[in-house]
């Protein structure tokens, strides 16, 4: 260890998010990448629920009633689609819209996230839902397929199922996206920095960066 080198400074970042949100998905791939690149710095992520379809059925909707509720047709829906699919595969991501069968409702998913985090693979796990319903078009509403996924991070799959088969925390997953829309975040993905700089979208590393060194200053004013 290099006794000279400066302290490396740790940083705070809520990932406001859903895991039904392509956006969020390419959003936190950026964030990764950008903080891959700053030795300088740890961070500390937590994960704070949004909901994108708070009246979602818990069983979700067919993706072709999905589809006509949320942009009126197919075509205009594939257009999106294939914006952010072209977008994803430069950040060497594969989304596979027409996997999807099934939008569903994330609350569940959310659920298991704060679970995870309890457990020391939030991380770990929010990546492996984002695949799961973008790439494998896996249903990530229903709780069998949430347990399987969750024991493929090495979490126990059985405490997980039985978990999410209560209402326990559910109440939390509402007023966490209640609390988001009182803070004026209205759009996902949002990352709040230091609990005090905030930047919405799926922004560019270069972007990303610039706010990190913002908030970098802010921590270190008293060194």
């Amino acid at each position: 260890m290099n006794i000279l080198a400066p302290p490396r400074v740790r940083l705070t970042i809520e990932v406001v998010h859903d895991l039904v949100c392509p956006w969020c998905y390419l959003g936190l791939r950026r964030l990764l990448r950008t903080l891959r690149r700053r030795p300088d710095l740890t961070s500390d992520l937590s994960w704070r629920p949004f909901l994108l379809n708070p009246d979602m059925p818990r069983a979700g909707l067919s993706r072709a009633d999905y589809i006509v509720r949320k942009f009126g047709g197919e075509e205009r829906a594939r257009r999106l689609y294939g914006s952010i699919a072209e977008i994803g595969h430069g950040e060497g991501m594969q989304f596979r819209f027409d996997r999807i069968r099934r939008t569903p409702s994330s609350v569940d998913a959310h659920r298991l996230v704060r679970w995870a985090t309890r457990h020391g693979s939030g991380l770990e796990l929010v990546e492996a839902l984002f695949a799961a319903h973008f790439t494998d078009g896996r249903d990530i509403g229903d709780i069998d397929t949430l347990a399987t996924i969750a024991a493929a991070c090495g979490l126990d799959g059985g405490a997980v199922h039985a978990f999410l088969a209560s209402d326990a925390e559910a109440d939390i997953i509402h007023a966490e996206n209640l609390r988001a829309h009182r803070l004026g975040i209205n759009g996902v993905p949002c990352f709040v920095i230091g609990g005090r700089h905030a930047i919405a979208g799926a922004q560019e590393p270069e972007v990303i960066e610039r706010l990190l060194d913002v908030a970098l200053v802010d921590a270190t004013e008293g060194f």
